[in-house]
Protein backbone atom coordinates (compact mmCIF):
# COMPACT_ATOMS: atom_id res chain seq x y z
CA UNK A 1 0.00 0.00 0.00
CA UNK A 2 1.49 3.43 -1.24
CA UNK A 3 1.34 5.31 2.19
CA UNK A 4 3.89 8.23 0.97
CA UNK A 5 1.06 10.82 1.77
CA UNK A 6 0.56 9.85 5.05
CA UNK A 7 2.50 11.60 8.10
CA UNK A 8 5.14 10.14 10.19
CA UNK A 9 2.23 9.21 13.03
CA UNK A 10 -0.41 8.34 10.90
CA UNK A 11 2.08 5.47 9.29
CA UNK A 12 2.80 4.41 12.38
CA UNK A 13 -0.85 4.03 13.17
CA UNK A 14 -1.57 2.12 10.00
CA UNK A 15 0.91 0.00 10.81
CA UNK A 16 -0.44 -0.97 14.04
CA UNK A 17 -3.08 -1.47 12.48
CA UNK A 18 -2.20 -3.91 9.55
CA UNK A 19 0.05 -5.73 12.31
CA UNK A 20 -3.60 -6.42 14.48
CA UNK A 21 -7.08 -5.12 12.86
CA UNK A 22 -8.40 -5.53 16.06
CA UNK A 23 -6.16 -3.23 18.38
CA UNK A 24 -7.78 -0.91 20.32
CA UNK A 25 -6.96 2.80 20.29
CA UNK A 26 -5.62 2.70 24.09
CA UNK A 27 -3.32 -0.18 22.77
CA UNK A 28 -2.00 1.80 19.94
CA UNK A 29 -1.29 5.13 22.28
CA UNK A 30 -0.07 2.99 24.56
CA UNK A 31 2.53 1.10 22.09
CA UNK A 32 3.54 4.69 20.09
CA UNK A 33 3.50 7.19 23.11
CA UNK A 34 0.46 8.80 21.51
CA UNK A 35 -2.60 10.50 23.65
CA UNK A 36 -5.54 8.37 22.53
CA UNK A 37 -7.05 11.73 21.14
CA UNK A 38 -4.52 11.75 18.46
CA UNK A 39 -4.35 8.31 17.79
CA UNK A 40 -8.91 8.88 17.60
CA UNK A 41 -7.37 11.84 15.17
CA UNK A 42 -5.30 9.99 12.98
CA UNK A 43 -7.84 6.96 12.80
CA UNK A 44 -10.30 9.36 11.35
CA UNK A 45 -7.86 10.71 8.72
CA UNK A 46 -6.84 7.30 7.30
CA UNK A 47 -10.40 6.66 7.08
CA UNK A 48 -11.31 9.90 4.95
CA UNK A 49 -7.63 8.81 2.94
CA UNK A 50 -8.98 5.91 2.57
CA UNK A 51 -6.73 3.73 4.25
CA UNK A 52 -9.01 1.57 6.41
CA UNK A 53 -12.83 1.38 5.86
CA UNK A 54 -14.89 1.96 8.71
CA UNK A 55 -15.21 0.54 12.19
CA UNK A 56 -13.38 -2.64 12.68
CA UNK A 57 -10.36 -1.00 11.19
CA UNK A 58 -10.85 -3.02 7.38
CA UNK A 59 -8.08 -2.56 5.07
CA UNK A 60 -8.93 -1.72 1.63
CA UNK A 61 -8.28 -3.99 -1.21
CA UNK A 62 -4.78 -3.07 -2.96
CA UNK A 63 -6.21 -3.53 -6.28
CA UNK A 64 -9.54 -2.48 -7.02
CA UNK A 65 -11.14 0.06 -9.23
CA UNK A 66 -14.31 2.33 -8.82
CA UNK A 67 -15.96 3.43 -11.99
CA UNK A 68 -18.31 6.34 -11.31
CA UNK A 69 -20.64 8.11 -14.24
CA UNK A 70 -22.94 7.12 -16.96
CA UNK A 71 -24.54 3.90 -16.66
CA UNK A 72 -27.45 3.87 -19.57
CA UNK A 73 -30.20 1.11 -21.06
CA UNK A 74 -29.10 1.23 -25.28
CA UNK A 75 -32.04 0.56 -27.03
CA UNK A 76 -31.32 0.24 -30.99
CA UNK A 77 -34.20 -0.62 -33.56
CA UNK A 78 -32.91 -1.46 -37.10
CA UNK A 79 -35.43 -0.72 -39.82
CA UNK A 80 -36.33 -3.40 -42.37
CA UNK A 81 -36.47 -0.71 -45.29
CA UNK A 82 -36.25 3.30 -45.72
CA UNK A 83 -37.84 4.84 -43.24
CA UNK A 84 -40.84 6.88 -43.34
CA UNK A 85 -41.78 9.70 -41.28
CA UNK A 86 -45.00 9.84 -40.34
CA UNK A 87 -45.97 6.06 -40.36
CA UNK A 88 -45.11 3.21 -39.05
CA UNK A 89 -41.93 1.31 -39.83
CA UNK A 90 -40.77 -2.44 -39.30
CA UNK A 91 -37.92 -3.05 -37.53
CA UNK A 92 -36.13 -5.39 -35.15
CA UNK A 93 -35.01 -4.25 -31.64
CA UNK A 94 -32.14 -4.68 -29.31
CA UNK A 95 -31.51 -3.84 -25.90
CA UNK A 96 -28.13 -3.70 -24.04
CA UNK A 97 -26.48 -1.72 -21.71
CA UNK A 98 -24.13 1.67 -21.71
CA UNK A 99 -22.48 4.64 -20.47
CA UNK A 100 -19.26 4.92 -20.52
CA UNK A 101 -18.30 4.33 -16.67
CA UNK A 102 -20.46 1.39 -16.54
CA UNK A 103 -19.02 0.25 -20.09
CA UNK A 104 -15.68 0.66 -18.40
CA UNK A 105 -16.51 -1.04 -15.36
CA UNK A 106 -18.01 -4.41 -17.37
CA UNK A 107 -14.65 -4.64 -19.52
CA UNK A 108 -12.67 -4.41 -16.25
CA UNK A 109 -15.29 -6.75 -14.19
CA UNK A 110 -14.99 -9.64 -17.25
CA UNK A 111 -11.23 -9.23 -17.16
CA UNK A 112 -11.37 -10.14 -12.97
CA UNK A 113 -11.13 -6.63 -11.70
CA UNK A 114 -12.33 -5.78 -8.57
CA UNK A 115 -14.90 -3.28 -9.47
CA UNK A 116 -17.27 -1.30 -8.10
CA UNK A 117 -19.68 0.87 -9.91
CA UNK A 118 -21.20 4.22 -8.48
CA UNK A 119 -23.93 6.11 -10.42
CA UNK A 120 -27.57 6.74 -10.32
CA UNK A 121 -30.50 5.21 -11.86
CA UNK A 122 -34.41 5.37 -11.57
CA UNK A 123 -36.32 3.12 -9.55
CA UNK A 124 -37.81 0.88 -12.94
CA UNK A 125 -37.34 -2.01 -14.67
CA UNK A 126 -34.51 -0.74 -16.56
CA UNK A 127 -32.77 0.56 -13.63
CA UNK A 128 -33.44 -2.96 -12.11
CA UNK A 129 -32.20 -5.00 -14.96
CA UNK A 130 -29.18 -2.93 -15.49
CA UNK A 131 -28.08 -3.34 -11.61
CA UNK A 132 -28.60 -6.84 -11.81
CA UNK A 133 -26.67 -7.75 -14.63
CA UNK A 134 -23.82 -5.76 -13.30
CA UNK A 135 -24.19 -7.59 -9.47
CA UNK A 136 -24.14 -10.90 -11.57
CA UNK A 137 -21.13 -10.54 -13.57
CA UNK A 138 -19.62 -10.00 -10.18
CA UNK A 139 -19.40 -5.86 -9.86
CA UNK A 140 -19.85 -4.00 -6.81
CA UNK A 141 -23.38 -1.97 -6.98
CA UNK A 142 -24.02 -0.63 -3.89
CA UNK A 143 -22.46 2.75 -5.02
CA UNK A 144 -25.81 2.56 -7.16
CA UNK A 145 -28.27 4.97 -6.03
CA UNK A 146 -31.91 4.40 -7.37
CA UNK A 147 -33.86 7.69 -7.22
CA UNK A 148 -37.84 6.88 -7.24
CA UNK A 149 -38.62 9.90 -9.16
CA UNK A 150 -36.52 9.49 -12.14
CA UNK A 151 -36.18 7.51 -15.11
CA UNK A 152 -32.87 5.53 -15.89
CA UNK A 153 -30.63 6.86 -18.60
CA UNK A 154 -31.99 5.79 -22.07
CA UNK A 155 -30.35 5.84 -25.22
CA UNK A 156 -32.49 5.09 -28.13
CA UNK A 157 -31.05 4.76 -32.15
CA UNK A 158 -32.98 4.22 -35.41
CA UNK A 159 -30.57 2.75 -37.50
CA UNK A 160 -31.62 1.97 -41.82
CA UNK A 161 -30.93 -0.69 -43.36
CA UNK A 162 -27.32 0.39 -44.51
CA UNK A 163 -26.34 0.70 -40.66
CA UNK A 164 -26.57 4.76 -40.75
CA UNK A 165 -28.47 6.55 -37.63
CA UNK A 166 -31.56 7.64 -38.74
CA UNK A 167 -32.26 9.39 -35.43
CA UNK A 168 -30.92 9.33 -31.78
CA UNK A 169 -32.42 9.93 -29.07
CA UNK A 170 -31.17 10.71 -25.75
CA UNK A 171 -32.74 10.73 -22.14
CA UNK A 172 -29.97 11.46 -19.95
CA UNK A 173 -31.42 13.84 -17.08
CA UNK A 174 -31.02 11.92 -14.17
CA UNK A 175 -27.24 12.35 -14.59
CA UNK A 176 -27.98 15.53 -12.84
CA UNK A 177 -27.82 14.15 -9.62
CA UNK A 178 -24.54 12.95 -9.76
CA UNK A 179 -23.50 16.31 -7.63
CA UNK A 180 -21.26 16.82 -4.73
CA UNK A 181 -24.47 15.28 -2.76
CA UNK A 182 -24.15 12.30 -4.34
CA UNK A 183 -19.98 12.37 -4.22
CA UNK A 184 -20.09 12.74 -0.74
CA UNK A 185 -22.63 9.33 -0.62
CA UNK A 186 -19.96 7.03 -2.15
CA UNK A 187 -17.03 8.83 -1.17
CA UNK A 188 -16.39 6.07 1.32
CA UNK A 189 -16.16 3.40 -1.96
CA UNK A 190 -13.84 6.04 -3.88
CA UNK A 191 -11.58 6.52 -1.33
CA UNK A 192 -10.80 2.66 -0.21
CA UNK A 193 -10.39 1.96 -4.29
CA UNK A 194 -6.86 2.10 -5.76
CA UNK A 195 -8.02 3.89 -8.49
CA UNK A 196 -11.18 5.79 -9.29
CA UNK A 197 -12.55 6.78 -12.54
CA UNK A 198 -14.80 9.15 -13.42
CA UNK A 199 -16.39 10.17 -16.49
CA UNK A 200 -17.82 13.72 -17.38
CA UNK A 201 -21.74 12.79 -17.08
CA UNK A 202 -21.43 13.85 -13.93
CA UNK A 203 -22.03 17.46 -13.01
CA UNK A 204 -19.21 20.21 -13.10
CA UNK A 205 -19.79 20.19 -9.57
CA UNK A 206 -19.30 16.87 -8.82
CA UNK A 207 -15.96 16.54 -11.08
CA UNK A 208 -14.88 19.70 -9.42
CA UNK A 209 -14.71 18.22 -5.78
CA UNK A 210 -13.63 15.06 -7.10
CA UNK A 211 -10.62 16.73 -8.43
CA UNK A 212 -9.76 18.60 -5.38
CA UNK A 213 -10.29 16.02 -2.91
CA UNK A 214 -8.13 13.19 -4.52
CA UNK A 215 -5.34 15.29 -3.59
CA UNK A 216 -5.24 14.62 0.18
CA UNK A 217 -6.71 10.89 -1.09
CA UNK A 218 -4.94 7.43 -1.39
CA UNK A 219 -6.42 6.22 -4.86
CA UNK A 220 -5.62 7.37 -8.47
CA UNK A 221 -7.73 9.23 -10.41
CA UNK A 222 -8.29 8.99 -14.22
CA UNK A 223 -11.33 10.73 -16.15
CA UNK A 224 -12.74 10.64 -19.84
CA UNK A 225 -14.36 13.55 -21.21
CA UNK A 226 -17.14 11.63 -23.19
CA UNK A 227 -17.94 14.26 -25.54
CA UNK A 228 -16.99 18.03 -26.45
CA UNK A 229 -19.60 19.57 -25.01
CA UNK A 230 -18.95 17.68 -21.79
CA UNK A 231 -15.64 18.19 -21.35
CA UNK A 232 -16.31 21.45 -20.48
CA UNK A 233 -17.37 20.16 -16.94
CA UNK A 234 -13.88 19.15 -16.17
CA UNK A 235 -12.11 22.26 -13.51
CA UNK A 236 -9.66 24.22 -15.66
CA UNK A 237 -7.37 23.05 -12.79
CA UNK A 238 -6.60 19.17 -12.98
CA UNK A 239 -4.20 19.13 -10.48
CA UNK A 240 -4.15 15.92 -8.42
CA UNK A 241 -5.72 14.24 -11.57
CA UNK A 242 -3.53 11.37 -12.96
CA UNK A 243 -4.27 10.49 -15.91
CA UNK A 244 -7.04 12.26 -18.52
CA UNK A 245 -8.65 10.13 -21.27
CA UNK A 246 -9.85 12.53 -24.23
CA UNK A 247 -9.77 12.77 -28.21
CA UNK A 248 -8.47 15.53 -30.35
CA UNK A 249 -12.77 16.97 -30.95
CA UNK A 250 -12.33 17.31 -26.96
CA UNK A 251 -9.24 18.69 -26.42
CA UNK A 252 -9.62 21.25 -28.87
CA UNK A 253 -12.48 22.25 -27.41
CA UNK A 254 -11.17 22.29 -23.74
CA UNK A 255 -8.26 24.28 -24.90
CA UNK A 256 -10.75 26.55 -26.88
CA UNK A 257 -7.99 26.37 -29.91
CA UNK A 258 -8.39 24.27 -33.23
CA UNK A 259 -5.17 25.00 -34.59
CA UNK A 260 -2.87 22.91 -32.12
CA UNK A 261 -1.43 19.83 -33.37
CA UNK A 262 -1.82 16.98 -31.88
CA UNK A 263 1.12 16.98 -30.06
CA UNK A 264 1.27 20.80 -28.90
CA UNK A 265 -2.70 19.75 -27.79
CA UNK A 266 -1.13 16.81 -25.25
CA UNK A 267 1.68 19.20 -24.24
CA UNK A 268 -0.94 22.13 -23.21
CA UNK A 269 -3.21 19.70 -21.96
CA UNK A 270 -0.66 18.51 -19.34
CA UNK A 271 0.22 21.89 -18.41
CA UNK A 272 -3.66 21.87 -17.14
CA UNK A 273 -2.13 19.40 -14.22
CA UNK A 274 -2.84 16.19 -15.21
CA UNK A 275 0.37 13.61 -14.52
CA UNK A 276 -0.30 11.99 -18.24
CA UNK A 277 -2.61 12.63 -20.84
CA UNK A 278 -4.03 10.27 -23.32
CA UNK A 279 -5.58 11.84 -26.23
CA UNK A 280 -7.16 8.58 -28.56
CA UNK A 281 -7.42 9.26 -32.93
CA UNK A 282 -8.95 5.92 -33.62
CA UNK A 283 -7.64 4.67 -36.43
CA UNK A 284 -4.38 6.97 -35.53
CA UNK A 285 -3.93 5.57 -32.29
CA UNK A 286 -3.58 7.28 -29.09
CA UNK A 287 -0.72 10.07 -28.39
CA UNK A 288 0.71 9.46 -24.77
CA UNK A 289 1.89 12.66 -22.52
CA UNK A 290 4.10 12.74 -19.71
CA UNK A 291 6.65 14.45 -18.03
CA UNK A 292 9.22 12.90 -20.15
CA UNK A 293 7.30 13.99 -23.22
CA UNK A 294 4.92 12.92 -25.99
CA UNK A 295 4.49 9.43 -27.79
CA UNK A 296 2.67 7.93 -30.34
CA UNK A 297 0.99 4.80 -29.75
CA UNK A 298 0.21 2.91 -32.78
CA UNK A 299 -2.66 1.40 -33.85
CA UNK A 300 -3.96 -2.10 -33.78
CA UNK A 301 -4.87 -3.98 -36.99
CA UNK A 302 -8.70 -4.62 -37.32
CA UNK A 303 -11.45 -5.31 -39.25
CA UNK A 304 -14.30 -3.17 -37.55
CA UNK A 305 -18.32 -4.27 -37.48
CA UNK A 306 -18.90 -1.80 -34.91
CA UNK A 307 -17.21 0.75 -33.33
CA UNK A 308 -19.29 1.59 -29.91
CA UNK A 309 -17.74 1.40 -26.88
CA UNK A 310 -13.93 0.82 -28.47
CA UNK A 311 -13.01 4.14 -26.75
CA UNK A 312 -14.24 2.53 -23.41
CA UNK A 313 -12.69 -0.43 -24.09
CA UNK A 314 -9.23 1.37 -24.29
CA UNK A 315 -10.08 3.31 -21.12
CA UNK A 316 -10.47 -0.14 -19.42
CA UNK A 317 -7.19 -1.92 -20.93
CA UNK A 318 -4.87 0.64 -19.62
CA UNK A 319 -6.27 1.47 -16.53
CA UNK A 320 -6.42 -3.39 -16.39
CA UNK A 321 -2.76 -2.99 -17.00
CA UNK A 322 -1.74 -0.40 -15.11
CA UNK A 323 -3.34 -2.13 -12.05
CA UNK A 324 -0.89 -5.10 -13.39
CA UNK A 325 2.37 -2.94 -13.30
CA UNK A 326 2.88 -2.11 -16.34
CA UNK A 327 4.24 1.52 -17.36
CA UNK A 328 1.81 3.76 -19.16
CA UNK A 329 2.83 3.59 -23.22
CA UNK A 330 2.45 -0.52 -22.36
CA UNK A 331 -1.14 -0.22 -21.08
CA UNK A 332 -1.96 1.98 -23.58
CA UNK A 333 -0.74 -0.51 -26.07
CA UNK A 334 -3.17 -3.18 -24.32
CA UNK A 335 -5.83 -0.35 -24.43
CA UNK A 336 -5.49 -0.42 -28.27
CA UNK A 337 -5.59 -4.28 -28.44
CA UNK A 338 -8.56 -4.44 -26.07
CA UNK A 339 -10.27 -1.33 -28.64
CA UNK A 340 -9.51 -3.31 -31.51
CA UNK A 341 -10.84 -6.54 -30.68
CA UNK A 342 -13.86 -4.09 -29.19
CA UNK A 343 -14.69 -3.11 -32.43
CA UNK A 344 -14.91 -6.93 -34.22
CA UNK A 345 -17.98 -7.20 -31.80
CA UNK A 346 -21.28 -6.17 -32.28
CA UNK A 347 -21.80 -5.36 -28.33
CA UNK A 348 -20.45 -2.17 -26.94
CA UNK A 349 -18.52 -5.15 -24.56
CA UNK A 350 -16.71 -8.13 -26.18
CA UNK A 351 -19.07 -10.90 -25.19
CA UNK A 352 -15.62 -13.68 -25.08
CA UNK A 353 -13.64 -10.89 -22.83
CA UNK A 354 -11.80 -12.76 -20.20
CA UNK A 355 -7.98 -12.18 -18.60
CA UNK A 356 -7.14 -15.40 -20.97
CA UNK A 357 -9.06 -14.17 -24.30
CA UNK A 358 -6.96 -10.86 -23.82
CA UNK A 359 -3.83 -12.78 -23.32
CA UNK A 360 -4.43 -14.86 -26.16
CA UNK A 361 -5.00 -11.48 -28.13
CA UNK A 362 -1.80 -9.89 -28.02
CA UNK A 363 -0.27 -11.92 -30.68
CA UNK A 364 -1.87 -9.19 -32.50
CA UNK A 365 0.04 -6.08 -30.92
CA UNK A 366 3.10 -7.31 -33.24
CA UNK A 367 0.51 -6.00 -36.34
CA UNK A 368 0.16 -2.76 -34.93
CA UNK A 369 1.53 -0.41 -37.63
CA UNK A 370 3.51 2.33 -36.42
CA UNK A 371 1.42 5.05 -38.61
CA UNK A 372 3.09 8.67 -38.81
CA UNK A 373 1.06 10.74 -36.07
Amino acid sequence: MNNHQLGQQERAVLAAIAANPFISQSEIAAALGLARSTVAAHIVSLGNKGYILGRGYVLPDAKRILCLGGAVVDRKYHAARAVMLETSNPVSSQRSFGGVARNVCENLTRLGVSTGLASIVGDDDAGRALVSHMRNLGCDTTAVVAQQDGSTAEYVAVVAPDSSLVVGLADMGIFDNLTGAFLDGVWSSLASSSWVFADCNATAELLEQLVTRKRSARFRLAIDAVSAPKVHRLPADLSGLDLLFLNMDEAAEYLADTSLAPEAAAVALRARGPESVVITRGSKGALIATADGVRHCPSIETHPVDVTGAGDALIAGTLYSLLSGEDLFEAVRTGCLLAARTTESHLSVHHELSPDFLERSRSRLASGADHAP
